[in-house]
Parts: C-alpha cells; structure tokens; sequence
C-alpha cells in the first residue's frame, strides 16, 4: 500500500518553508556563510522530538532554519527544494507559507522576499511541473504595525504568486481575536485568508476565524466534538487543513486513536491532509497518510475525496483548479 499511496494524486495546504528546508539544503547555506554543521547536529536542532511539551517547544525548531532565508540566494533555494521535494511525491498543487517579515534580518525587503520564493516555485514548476501558490504568514508574537505593513507590500503579488494570507505562532499566548485589525486589511484588500486556529484546544479560536471571514483553518482539531462547529464548516465548505503527526507532537492530540479524521469526514467537513512542517516533524504527505492507514481510518476512496475538498477549499485560481480536476 506504501507505493500506491505515494503514487496518488495529492494536495498539500499547509506547508512552512522555514520548517520543511531539506537538512543538507540547510547544511550547504550554512557552509555558503562560513559555519559549518553536522547532520546529527543539524537533526537535533531542526527535528522536533515527540516528546515535545508543547507547541511553544516544537516553535523552538524554527530558529535555526530561518537564518537561512536571510537572502535571496537562500530563499530561491528553498523554496525550489521544497516544491521539489513535493513533487517526488506526487503532490500536484502545493501551498507554501511564510512569514516575509522574518526574512529581512540582512536588508532585504519583503518585496525581494516574495519575489525570491516565487522564482524558486516558477523554477520548480518549470522542471517538475508542479503547481503553487504563496500563503504569507502575520505572526502572533509581531507588532500589528509588522504585520500590517507585510501585508500591504504582499497585495501587490496577489495573484502573481501570493494567493492568500495566514496567522501563524503561538495560539496559547497571543489570542486570535486581538488580530482583528489584521483581517480587517485583508478583506480591504481582498486576500482570501487561512487561520491557524484550534491546534491548542480553543474552541473560540476556531469561532473566531470563522467569524473573521476565514475560508480555511489551519489544524482545527478543537472542532472535534462540535456538532455546531463541524456543521458550519461543512455547511460553508470551510476548510480543514489537517497536520496528523504535527498535531501528536504538539500534543493537539494525546491518542491518535481517537484523531478526527473520519470524525470529520463523515459529517462532510472538508478536509486536506498535509505536513505542516516536513523536516520538524520528519514527514512527508505519503508518511501522513500511513499513518491514518495504520490507525484505519484510510478507506479507499478517501484518497479521491480528499484530493477533491482540497483543490476546491484550495486558493488556486479558477483555471489551475480546473487543471487539477482532470488528475
């Protein structure tokens, strides 16, 4: 069943750029500025352990990699390698995001940010002809007045490879209703947006996303259990971008026996099931399904559903959706 699942046809919606970065792609910008690590050393830095206490743990893994998105050069690289790593998969559209406003530590603006990520995605789909989009991450632990002008410079690379915007970091300490503001601009703007919102047991996140305008969720597992919750996301066709071995790890989950997969499905929430962060969590998309298959969850013909509420809960425009049906 292994080859056949990483044969299938997927979708991934959550995907961090700063958390997926290959270890000897981080391994050779390192070297490139003059500081050299190990593998081991660069595993125990980037891989978060399963043990992990909380989501504020696991957040700690991203320090090191975004050094490495500090320049142009690193940015392209990355985001290449990361739609490459996609495609040996078989994922035919993938979603990358990032926090622009992280990558200016060395001068660069968060137009060259985006322009950078960008040409690494148009090069991987020009070789691998995988198809992406750009989802620009608002931080919780940033300034408003941050975020808000991140925002303002992504909306000229909407539909140019940005194709939506997210809230990203600490769910548990920076509440999602203080970002009001935040989703205020992106409806002035008109970017679609995704929320990371119920990976910590809230509930309210989740009603505050969907009270906000979000089309997706990012993670959602709160919603479990939320008869009124599950109705109006499959009701609305709000999304849920579901992280399986992410959400063991940050302890979104304590017994993947009782993981909500079927839970939503079978009350038509539409679900998407992705990495979240593929070098963090030593995952890939083929590796998040095995694991729904050894708990047995997988039926057969989830696979084709879940592509289906992917590409239609997805940003992509009308055209590429259209392209990604015909799969």
């Amino acid at each position: 069943m292994t080859n056949s699942l990483k044969e299938m046809p997927k979708i991934e919606l959550h995907c961090h750029l700063d958390g997926s970065m290959r270890l000897e792609v981080v391994r050779k910008l390192f070297r490139e500025m003059g500081q050299e690590y190990t593998h081991n050393q660069l595993k125990e830095r980037l891989c978060a352990p399963w043990n992990c206490e909380s989501l504020a743990e696991y957040l700690q893994c991203f320090d090191l990699p975004i050094q490495c998105l500090q320049t142009y050069h690193g940015l392209e690289k990355a985001a290449f390698d990361l739609a490459a790593q996609a495609a040996e998969e078989n994922v035919k559209y993938l979603e990358v995001r990032f926090a622009p406003s992280f990558s200016t530590g060395q001068g660069l603006s968060i137009r060259q940010v985006l322009e950078a990520v960008q040409k690494g995605l148009e090069r991987a789909y020009k070789q691998f002809g995988i198809y992406t989009g750009i989802i620009v991450c608002g931080m919780r632990n940033l300034e408003m007045d941050v975020n808000l002008a991140m925002l303002k410079e992504a909306r000229a690379f909407l539909g140019e490879g940005v194709v939506a915007c997210d809230l990203a970091g600490d769910e548990k300490a920076f509440a999602t209703s203080r970002f009001a503001d935040f989703f205020a601009m992106a409806r002035r703007y008109q970017i679609p947006f995704t929320i990371h919102a119920g990976e910590c047991g809230s509930r309210s996140s989740i009603r505050d996303a969907i009270e906000f305008g979000a089309k997706r969720i990012g993670h959602g597992i709160a919603m479990a259990g939320d008869e009124d919750l599950k109705r109006i996301c499959a009701g609305r066709r709000i999304g849920v971008e579901l992280c399986p071995t992410s959400n063991l790890q940050t302890k979104a989950v304590t017994d993947f026996s009782t993981y909500p997969f079927k839970e939503f499905m079978d009350a038509a929430v539409p679900v998407s099931i992705n990495t979240d962060n593929r070098t963090v969590s030593n995952t890939t998309c083929t590796k998040e399904w095995e694991r729904l298959q050894e708990a047995g969850f997988f039926q057969p013909e989830y696979g084709r559903k879940v592509y289906e509420y992917s590409v239609h809960t997805s940003f992509a425009s009308d055209d590429v959706k259209h392209q990604l049906l015909k799969t």
